[in-house]
């Protein structure tokens, strides 16, 4: 089964490699010349960086491979130390040469060209009431911890919140390096598991929020025609009816053509107001688009960790026993309070990245 895995990595790594270092070559040979524009060299420059990457990996696959080659020649010898100074060596390389390659495999998987973008991030509370809005609001809190300690910037975009405290529904935009690849896995119905504080009787309640992770579209990826938009303007309201704003300032934008509604009220300026909804419908017709792609493909491929559908149930917060366990790897961590304070969520993450890259590293073509 190991040898299996290390050819099939061998053989694509090989055949990739000659036309990404053709590719390298013929880069560099284009950004050497001296009538390119600014936006050309960028663009070279970008591409260049991406293939160097690929190749670094390579070198250091092919410079373990050829010291291996050196050594097991030299265990040959017939001089007894020099074979033991050799065996040891070996050893440490054969040790180091594996991950390199899969390092270098990692490199040549297609990437999901959505992985650099900024995110957007939906919560609703789903099923259990007020106790799914606390759920809902904690999970807002965990996201938000969690981006100030990645380093991004956190945005709250809308929010509707509840009467006993928490959300509704909230929106927010992430943006930072990596965002939507560290967090796209996040999607899917969360489920809590703790004795609401107005429950007497000590009983355990379960209670759900839904999260959606969509890449934040931009002005070039979906063009919006005017007249495919009703745009309604009307006098902002708090819970219960009781009015925010004095003037017509919330915003409510329909897409004709897909049904989409987008309502934002939570700036007192109208312009304000309709730009944070067109950024949101943006994005949401954005990730139709992706998802009318995907569907697609024939053979699309379905991952471990889950097909990111809102509508599956992907982890518990158990309150009572402290834990948090993803369904989608069968991963347990007894530190609730970590993960909710924002900090832990990184371990959970890593687990489902590193789950992700093992499937569709077993799932490479033999060819």
């Amino acid at each position: 089964m190991v040898n299996s895995s290390e050819n099939r990595v061998t053989r694509i790594s090989s055949e990739r490699i000659a036309s990404i270092e053709a590719r390298k070559h013929e880069l560099g040979e284009a950004m050497s010349r001296g009538d390119l524009s600014p936006d050309e060299f960028v663009r070279l420059s970008k591409d260049y960086a991406a293939i160097e990457s690929v190749a670094a990996a390579a070198r250091e696959v092919r410079r373990l491979r050829s010291e291996r080659d050196s050594l097991l020649e030299m265990t040959r010898d017939a001089d007894e130390e020099l074979r033991q100074i050799a065996s040891e060596e070996l050893f440490d390389i054969e040790a180091r040469l594996p991950e390199a390659e899969r390092a270098l495999a990692l490199k040549l998987l297609p990437r999901d060209a959505a992985d650099d973008r900024a995110a957007m991030l939906e919560l609703r509370a789903g099923t259990g009431g007020d106790e799914a809005a606390l759920f809902a609001g904690d999970l807002l809190r965990m996201y938000q911890r969690f981006a100030e300690e990645q380093g991004w910037r956190f945005e709250l975009i809308s929010a509707s919140a509840s009467e006993v405290g928490g959300y509704k529904e909230a929106v927010a935009s992430i943006s930072g390096s990596g965002v939507f690849a560290r967090l796209k896995f996040e999607s899917g119905v969360h489920r809590v598991q703790r004795v609401p504080a107005t429950e007497s009787g000590g009983r355990i309640h379960t209670s759900a929020a839904t999260v959606a992770v969509l890449p934040e579209a931009e002005d070039v990826d979906v063009q919006i025609d005017d007249k495919d938009l009703r745009i309604d303007v009307y006098r902002s309201s708090g819970p219960g009816g009781q009015s925010v704003n004095t003037t017509d300032s919330a915003v409510r934008i329909t897409h004709l053509p897909t049904g989409l509604v987008v309502i934002q009220q939570d700036e007192k300026s109208q312009h304000k107001n309709k730009a944070k909804a067109m950024k949101v419908l943006r994005t949401r017709l954005f990730e139709l688009e992706r998802e009318r792609l995907a569907s697609e493909r024939a053979g699309a491929r379905k991952s471990m960790v889950g097909s990111g559908d809102r509508s599956e149930r992907i982890r518990t917060y158990n309150f009572p026993q402290g834990r948090v366990t993803d369904h989608r790897i069968n991963l347990t961590l007894h530190k609730l309070d970590a993960i909710l304070e924002g900090p832990g969520l990184a371990e959970l993450i890593d687990a489902l990245i590193a789950e992700d890259e093992a499937e569709r590293l077993a799932g490479l073509d033999e060819v």
